[in-house]
């Protein structure tokens, strides 16, 4: 069976420094992925391979058996791969609903002659995606906010702005940048009911995150990277195991 994301030998430089070292794993459908490692491991990197922010330098990934090498990220969102990013991007003077209408613009059709002249389909599709964007914010736990400017929000409800607009793509896969980073603990339980409320949609999530007790909590698979070489790949509770893990987060006795 064709894996929904799969990394087959990937390499990524940067200068001198190899960010991402002939790194292979694969993704099934329907589950939550965690890429875990210390800092500079190659994480986000790996992440910005995926979305066609970067290129690799050798390698193939493959989204549903089609190559992602070469797309321009607009285009991988259009396959259904959707992000969010460690540092939040939104249009922070814009109001949350034109944040979230922002994301699914990539599944609207009208052309310029129609939305010149605000033809009828055109005014369906419009409506038809207020409609979805408002959904969607129901269900991050946002309608209270529908008019309000995102710059406005608090950092955890800008986290989950940013989610909300990537459900609105119709992702099939869901990429999250350190979802949980600099939330409180009442905001970080928000996030892990929400990851698993998106993986019953039936929506793959991977992320990335320093909060190993969140990790540990959602992730149904772990990937582990070390100076941009995967180190190990599997259960929770056999990565946690793992003594290459173990002296990659705790260092080694001399």
């Amino acid at each position: 069976m064709i894996p929904l994301l799969s990394l087959e030998n990937v390499t990524k430089s940067f200068g001198g420094l190899i960010a991402v070292n002939d790194v292979s794993f694969r993704v099934e459908e329907g589950g939550i992925v965690g890429i875990i490692g210390p800092n500079g491991a190659g994480k986000t990197t790996v992440f910005n391979l995926v979305t066609g922010n970067y290129a690799p330098d050798n390698g193939d990934i493959l989204f549903r058996g089609t190559s992602l090498v070469g797309r321009k990220p607009h285009e991988i969102v259009s396959l259904g791969v959707a992000r969010t990013f460690q540092s939040i991007r939104l249009f922070p003077s814009l109001p949350v609903l034109e944040n979230v209408l922002a994301g699914r613009h990539c599944r609207m059709n009208a052309g310029l002659i129609a939305s010149m002249f605000h033809s009828p389909a055109q005014r369906r599709e419009e409506r038809a995606a207020v409609e979805r964007a408002v959904r969607e914010l129901e269900f991050v736990g946002l309608t209270d906010f529908l008019e309000d400017r995102a710059g406005n929000l608090s950092y955890g409800n800008r986290r989950l702005l940013e989610i909300a607009r990537a459900l609105a793509s119709d992702p099939a896969l869901i990429i999250l940048d350190e979802p949980a980073g600099s939330m409180n603990q009442p905001e970080t339980a928000v996030l892990v009911r929400l990851v698993r409320a998106v993986r019953d949609r039936g929506i793959t999530v991977m992320l990335i995150e320093h909060d190993m007790g969140l990790v540990m909590q959602v992730c149904e698979k772990l990937i582990v990277l070390e100076y941009g070489v995967k180190i190990a790949d599997g259960p929770p509770d056999a990565v946690r195991s793992d003594p290459r893990v173990i002296e990659a987060y705790l260092g080694q006795d001399d």
